[in-house]
C-alpha cells in the first residue's frame, strides 16, 4: 500500500515566522517583565500593554498554545501568567534575562531576513550596509550606551554555554586562560567561579574595556581577571596557556579564520589548548540545523562570513601546526571545538 504523504512538516515551517514574531512581539512589549511574578486577566494586560481589545486574546493565547504563557481558567476569567521559562529568561528583571538578543532578532535581523534569496544570489550582506550604513560592529562601537546594550544581549545566552564548558573541559593542569573577543569578561568569570586557582585576561577593543572591569567588579574577580584592550587582527594575543574564542571565529571570512587560528597558536606554549565555542556544524552537514542557519544568518550580515564544522576546524588548525583535537559537546547546539599545541 503506498505511503501517505503529509504536508503538515512543510506548513509548520512555512508559517514558523508566525510564532517567532508573537514571541518577539511580546518580548517588544515587555509583556513578561509586565506580568512579573503575577497574573491578570486579559483585560488587564491588555490594558497595561496598551493593546487594542480586537487581538488581545488571540495574542495572549496563541502565547499559551506555544508554551511562553501559562493560563488558569477559560474566557474573560482566564488569568496569564509566565511560564518558567519566560519569567527566567523574558523578564527585564531577572539576572538571567536573554531579552535583549530577541529584542535584536525582532528590530534588525527580522526584516533582514526576507533578503535570504538576494544574499544568496549576490554572496553580499543583506543588513544595514545594503543602503550605504555602518555595520553593526561599527555603529556598536561608536556608541558606549548602545555599546554595553549589544554586549549584555549577546552575552547572557552564553552562560550555560561557559559553564558546561568549565564543568566538562580539565582546567587542572592549566594556570592562565586568554579569552580573545573577551566582551564583558563572562567566560572568564564563570569559568573563574569554578576553577580558583585561574587567572584571566578578557581581550577586546579599547571601548569594551571600561564595560568589562565593571562587571568584573561586581563579581568581586578584579585581582583575577586583567580587560586588556586591543584589536586582535593588529595585536599580538595575550599569552596564556589557554586560550578561549567565544562566536568569534564564525564572524570571519576563511582568511580572517586562519590568521586568528594562528595567533592563538603563537600566543599559547606547548602543551596549550585553543577552545572556540560555537554552533559547530556536524561533520556531514545532516543534523545542526540551528548551526546551519546561523552560517546563513553570517551571510547576511557580513556576506563572506561562515560558520563551520569540526572536520573544517581540524583542518585549519593541523595547517596552524595544532598537532591534537577535541570536541565537547555544551548546550543545545553549541560545542566547543579543542586544538592542542
Amino acid at each position: 500500500m503506498k505511503e501517505q504523504l503529509d504536508p503538515s512538516h512543510i506548513m509548520q515551517t512555512a508559517t514558523a515566522f508566525w510564532a517567532s514574531k508573537v514571541l518577539l512581539t511580546a518580548v517588544e512589549l515587555d509583556l513578561f517583565t509586565t506580568l512579573g511574578d503575577g497574573q491578570q486577566s486579559a483585560t488587564q494586560l491588555g490594558q497595561a500593554l496598551g493593546l487594542h481589545p480586537r487581538g488581545t486574546y488571540d495574542f495572549f493565547d496563541a502565547l499559551v498554545a506555544l508554551k511562553f504563557l501559562d493560563r488558569d481558567g477559560d474566557g474573560p476569567e482566564g488569568q496569564y501568567r509566565s511560564t518558567p521559562e519566560t519569567a527566567a529568561f523574558l523578564n527585564k528583571k531577572s539576572p538571567t534575562y536573554i531579552g535583549g538578543l530577541t529584542l535584536m532578532l525582532n528590530s534588525r535581523l527580522f526584516g533582514f531576513w526576507n533578503h535570504l534569496g538576494a544574499a544568496l544570489k549576490t554572496g553580499k550582506p543583506q543588513n544595514e550596509v545594503k543602503d550605504g550604513g555602518k555595520s553593526i560592529f561599527e555603529a556598536l562601537y561608536a556608541n558606549q550606551d548602545s555599546l554595553g546594550e549589544f554586549l549584555d544581549a549577546m552575552t547572557g545566552f552564553q552562560a550555560a554555554n561557559f559553564a558546561l564548558l568549565a564543568q566538562k573541559f580539565d582546567f587542572s593542569s592549566y594556570k592562565t586562560v586568554g579569552d580573545v573577543g573577551g566582551a564583558l569578561a563572562l567566560l572568564s568569570r564563570v569559568v573563574g567561579a569554578h576553577h580558583q586557582h585561574l587567572s584571566f585576561t578578557s581581550f577586546d577593543l579599547p571601548p569594551v574595556a571600561p564595560l568589562a572591569l565593571k562587571h568584573i567588579k561586581a563579581a568581586g574577580m578584579e585581582s583575577r581577571i586583567k580587560p586588556i584592550a586591543g584589536d586582535f587582527f593588529k595585536d599580538d594575543l595575550p599569552k596564556a596557556d589557554v586560550i578561549t574564542m567565544g562566536n568569534i571565529l564564525h564572524d570571519w571570512n576563511l582568511a580572517n579564520k586562519k590568521i586568528l587560528i594562528r595567533k592563538a597558536y603563537d600566543a599559547l606554549p606547548d602543551g596549550g589548548a585553543f577552545i572556540a565555542i560555537e554552533n559547530v556544524i556536524d561533520d556531514a552537514r545532516r543534523d545542526n540545523a540551528f548551526g546551519l542557519l546561523m552560517s546563513l544568518n553570517m551571510l547576511i550580515e557580513f556576506g563572506d562570513a561562515f560558520d563551520y564544522t569540526g572536520a573544517d576546524f581540524r583542518t585549519w588548525c593541523s595547517e596552524a601546526g595544532f598537532r591534537r583535537f577535541d570536541m565537547i559537546a555544551l548546550a543545545g547546539p553549541t560545542s566547543a571545538v579543542i586544538a592542542y599545541k
